[in-house]
């Protein structure tokens, strides 16, 4: 069942728009004729003149790395340098760990909150609570830093003392606790029986997301007795994507059979079709896919097999877009290159890039009072520059990501439970396999 291919990513864009990358370390040579060579020339010529007459001295490292990136940016949103600092938060990212105290965070007044400590991290060792508020770390004041440097900063090597203080609802004074940083394992797929339903929300698609899965399935199986067990909800809103071998993956999880997704380059010999192998985890089992804005890229793979391969009903609203891939091409200890070098396609082979998957049952998730107004839908087809696909049209892609906090609020959610145990009833459900059309 588990596909070992080379690193490829589809996913986030750090947080951002959805990318995808494979790691590669040769570079086909393409020769370049005389008047590439002349410009080049100019380029060091400008160069030059900027580090010997600008008003004042610029760091000659910050001049190159802004040069190539502005060249990298001229192509697509998702084509970049990466220095050594962020090559190496990319591979930290994919692999699922990293060094830290464990626990789950937001900011809230100004204060980084604690919304979860990890089960068996050092955080939970050393009585880190929900709902505390770290005001200090290290002695630094947290108010006036963004919560991603926040999160930076309580990161570190293995082993390493962190001190926090923490402002504790009952408490009489701050809390000081000296906490000593250990590997965290992030959990890529959080899973819960909803009675007689499986619920598995797919987090990000790092090294361990087929594994945690695959966990997933089987505890809801032990709980939940075959003839009482309904289905799956496979979440998938508000994933930004991961890597391309664990999206695979996900997806041959459910299938018993087909293309899962194919990814096409400049060159027809580039083109490379990955397809599932017999053994559905789930037996069989209905499964019903939530979509919605934030869904991009390794997310939209394994919602767009499922959909074509007619084994799953995709509920919610379109998602992102994203359908172009990127090599990640290494250079030493200067970083790497992230460089776009093909589209992936859906089974039938439909290209989502700038269109996103398209739900087979559309329910809108309607935002709070509180929200209105304040947020944006979110899509590859609005970003500056991007790709625009074969199928683009003025509709575009993308949709509202957002999902309540509470599950009695989600009602994507529960109509998707609704569905499975019968309450209500849709043409797109259930999916049937042996009506999809299948590639020779």
């Amino acid at each position: 069942m588990i596909r070992r291919t080379s690193l490829v990513l589809v996913g986030a864009l750090m947080g951002a728009a959805a990318t995808g990358v494979v790691y590669s370390s040769i570079v086909p040579a393409v020769a370049a004729n005389a008047s590439t060579y002349r410009e080049l020339s100019i380029f060091g010529d400008v160069f030059e003149r900027v580090r010997a007459q600008y008003v004042t001295p610029p760091q000659d490292d910050k001049l190159i790395e802004n040069a190539i990136n502005g060249m990298l940016s001229s192509l697509d949103p998702h084509s970049s340098y990466m220095n050594s600092t962020d090559a190496e938060d990319m591979r930290t990212q994919t692999k699922g760990e990293f060094g830290g105290l464990g626990i789950e965070v937001t900011m809230e007044d100004d204060l980084v909150k604690v919304t979860s400590p990890i089960d068996d991290t050092p955080a939970a060792k050393a009585g880190v609570l929900a709902g505390d508020f770290i005001s200090k770390i290290d002695g630094q004041d947290v108010r006036g830093l963004k919560l991603e440097e926040a999160v930076d900063k309580m990161r570190g090597a293995v082993g390493k003392p962190i001190k926090l203080t923490i402002l504790r609802k009952g408490a009489e004074k701050p809390i000081e606790l000296t906490i000593i940083r250990d590997i965290i394992a992030v959990r890529a797929v959080k899973f819960r029986v909803e009675g007689d339903v499986g619920y598995l929300r797919v987090i990000s698609f790092t090294e361990k997301t087929y594994d945690d899965l695959k966990n997933g399935i089987e505890k809801i199986k032990a709980q939940v007795p075959a003839d009482k067990l309904k289905g799956f909800v496979l979440d998938l809103r508000l994933n930004p994507g991961g890597l391309l071998d664990q999206a695979i993956n996900v997806s041959d999880a459910f299938l018993e059979r087909g293309e899962v997704v194919s990814t096409r380059g400049r060159n027809p010999d580039e083109t490379r079709r990955f397809n599932a192998t017999p053994g559905d985890l789930t037996d069989g089992k209905p499964v019903i896919v939530l979509v919605n804005g934030g869904s991009a890229s390794a997310s939209e793979i394994v919602a767009g097999a499922l959909q074509d391969l007619k084994r799953a009903t995709v509920l919610g609203t379109r998602s992102f877009g994203k359908g172009s891939v990127q090599t990640i091409i290494p250079l030493g200890d200067a970083g790497a290159l992230r460089l776009t070098t093909a589209l992936y396609y859906t089974p039938s082979g439909k290209s989502i890039q700038g269109t996103g998957i398209s739900p087979d049952i559309k329910v809108e998730q309607p935002l709070p009072p509180e929200l209105l107004g304040k947020v944006e839908t979110t899509s590859e087809s609005s970003l500056r520059g991007h790709i625009k696909g074969q199928n683009e049209n003025e509709e575009g892609s993308g949709s509202v990501a957002y999902v309540p906090p509470e599950a009695k609020d989600d009602l994507q959610l529960n109509y998707a439970l609704d569905l499975l145990r019968g309450k209500k009833s849709d043409p797109a459900f259930p999916a049937n396999p042996e009506k999809a059309e299948l590639k020779p």
